[in-house]
């Protein structure tokens, strides 16, 4: 031992080892104290065991990460590139302290983990989440990230002046340390690195278990090794509008209800008094009683919705490119009939490039905040307004092209998003203990008034008889019932189950749909309603008056390589790519996921089931690619 510390002594001079010692030691004192406050307000806080598991790859990423520091100062002893070493320290340092942070309210505000793509996107994107990120943060957080940005910048050098009397360490050359020290200590932070990345041997979840930093770069470099390739003749894009006998030229409304999940609302949940009006309608409505999201996110959802294909399984807003989607949209097979259309929305036009998303669905008229009047609307999150701001440009539109022929109106609403600030206008009413959950009902409420007002505008408009409704929501939302909260993770039935009608003036009779359905069924729903065939492909999804008693749904979470799921009947499996344990649900006996029975089902089916789900986010990706390949050899 004696003979370690003199090496190590060695290694490096008296103020070397003051001057990353003062920085290495409270940042890693820093990044464990966050980690030890997200494992003891887990749901469910480990023992002893799972406690030393759960932290274990944060100790040894941040004792690699001093090691690999402190054998790049020994390496590096002076000269034009010992200034560029110390300047690289500093900003990793820096880079480090601001990812492991991000990580750690990430995860306390959504109950995931962050990934490196989503973390890239939201640098890319910064204009449209820094309003988020206002909603999660006070002042006492901007001093804090000051105080820290000082330290990491000006620290070292301060405590070394303090501790030595001097700003500089003393030359190091001819101190009596081996050659091959430097290179020692470096494998040795190599094998630190290794092993923060071994799996965690409790049920805690990899992902959670590893250090930030080393679950991103995990995330990162894992592949699967499932490949699919779709030939772009086998995708919906050559589709078309055949009339028939049957075809009424009808107005169509989609009324998109913002972060609604179905348990949440009172036709689904008769115990709550949430949404009066959604369940008067429902008595006069086809609605489906199992109807899910494919991607529990909202531009995704308007993908499956309005085209009728899976949308691109990532983070990187794939579907907004131009000419990407491999399918004919509804606005865009209507358009052919001689339909005008419209799309509305109360949140802020440039939010995840809404405008070239709908104009690559084929709307020609686009509505957002921007011009509408704000006077006596309340803003409601980070970036939009309660969701009757957008009547008044409603009936602006309708009065001017609503007697012009058949049209495709669509309505986005906002507030029950996050972060759930419930308007006044009708005030609010006690749902719940939790605060959060209260708020959020209550926004699920005040979005039940402005369907109301929706329709009685169509109404007093004279639109109302001759029009076509499909109301649903985009996803769901979480509130912890499995450690997940908001939406784009949560792959649990509070995130994917979404209340679904479709209401038709002409055919009033209450129709419950049992079936597994989905957003995929809209467009084929809709094309029936008319009296349309659809010709030139074939869309994944069925008619919800006809929909197949046998068929799986497959869903997948918004970040890349975190979840997927499928569901046949009521057995569902969800993988998680390690992440997390795998898990397998009879949601006919256990409807909120309560009861894991993967340990009871045979090796060889779950395997299946794996494969399946891998091959099945292939066949997307490849979709995806195809069509980009068919568009840009177009060009």
């Amino acid at each position: 031992m004696a003979g370690v510390i003199k090496r190590l002594r060695n290694l490096l001079t008296r103020g070397d080892w003051i001057y990353l010692a003062s920085l290495l030691v409270p940042v890693f004192l820093y990044n464990l104290t966050l980690k030890v406050v997200r494992i003891v307000t887990r749901p469910d806080p480990p023992g002893l065991l799972g406690f030393v598991d759960q932290i274990r790859s944060d100790l040894l990423f941040n004792l690699g990460f001093a090691a690999l520091w402190v054998g790049i100062f020994a390496l590096v002893r002076g000269g034009w590139l010992r200034t560029v070493v110390v300047m690289l320290f500093h900003l990793t340092v820096l880079v480090m302290v601001v990812l492991t942070t991000s990580a750690h309210f990430f995860y306390t505000s959504t109950g995931s983990t962050l990934d490196l793509s989503f973390v890239i996107v939201s640098i890319s994107s910064i204009g449209e989440i820094q309003g988020a990120i206002g909603s999660e943060t006070t002042l006492s957080h901007w001093t804090l990230v000051s105080q820290i940005v000082f330290y990491v910048l000006a620290g070292p050098a301060l405590m070394t002046r303090l501790i030595t009397g001097t700003w500089e360490s003393p030359p190091a050359e001819g101190r009596g340390r081996s050659d091959r020290t430097p290179l020692t200590v470096a494998v040795a932070a190599l094998v630190l690195f290794c092993l923060s990345v071994v799996p965690s041997v409790t049920n805690a979840g990899n992902a959670f278990a590893r250090d930030p930093l080393a679950n991103m770069v995990v995330n990162e470099v894992a592949t699967t090794e499932v490949e699919a390739t779709v030939p772009p003749e086998s995708l919906p894009t050559d589709t078309r509008l055949s009339p028939t006998p049957k075809t009424e030229k009808r107005n169509v409304v989609m009324v998109f209800l913002e972060s609604t999940r179905a348990r949440s609302t009172t036709p689904y949940n008769e115990d709550l008094d949430t949404t009066p009006f959604l369940d008067e309608l429902s008595e006069e409505s086809l609605m489906a009683e199992r109807a899910r999201a494919l991607v529990p996110h909202t531009s995704k959802a308007l993908v499956a919705t309005t085209c009728g294909v899976p949308p691109p399984l990532d983070t990187q807003k794939t579907e907004s490119e131009p000419g990407i989607l491999p399918a004919r949209c509804l606005p865009e097979l209507l358009g052919e009939q001689g339909y005008n259309n419209a799309f509305f929305q109360s949140a802020t036009k440039t939010f995840e490039r809404r405008p070239q998303l709908v104009e690559n669905f084929g709307y020609e008229y686009f509505r957002a905040i921007e011009g509408m009047d704000k006077t006596g609307y309340q803003k409601v999150n980070y970036f939009g307004y309660e969701d009757e701001i957008m009547l008044g440009p409603s009936r602006a539109w309708l009065e001017e092209n609503g007697d012009e022929g058949p049209f495709l109106t669509s309505y986005l609403t906002v507030t029950p998003h996050h972060n759930y600030i419930v308007p006044q206008r009708y005030g609010t009413k006690e749902y719940s203990d939790d605060p959060e959950l209260n708020r959020y009902l209550n926004t699920v409420r005040y979005q039940d008034f402005f369907l109301k007002k929706l329709i009685e505008q169509y109404k007093d408009l004279g639109l109302y008889e001759d029009t076509v409704f499909v109301i649903l929501g985009d996803h769901g939302e979480g509130f912890g019932e499995h450690g997940l909260k908001q939406h784009d993770n949560t792959i649990y039935e509070e995130g994917l189950h979404i209340p679904l009608l479709v209401h038709d003036p002409k055919n009033p009779g209450p129709e419950r749909v049992e079936e597994n359905v989905s957003e995929l069924d809209i467009l084929p729903t809709l094309a029936d309603a008319l009296g349309y065939e659809i010709e030139g492909g074939e869309y994944p999804g069925s008619s919800l008056y006809a929909p197949p008693e046998d068929r799986t749904f497959v869903a997948s979470c918004y970040h890349e390589r975190t979840c997927l799921t499928s569901i046949d009947g009521d057995q569902k499996y969800i993988y998680s790519y390690g992440n997390r344990g795998e898990e397998y649900y009879d949601l006919s006996e256990d409807p909120k996921e309560q009861n894991n029975l993967i340990e009871e089902q045979p090796e060889g089916k779950m395997e299946s089931l794996r494969d399946d789900l891998l091959a099945w986010e292939a066949r997307v990706e490849s979709s995806y690619e195809q069509q980009r390949e068919e568009t840009t050899t177009a060009e």
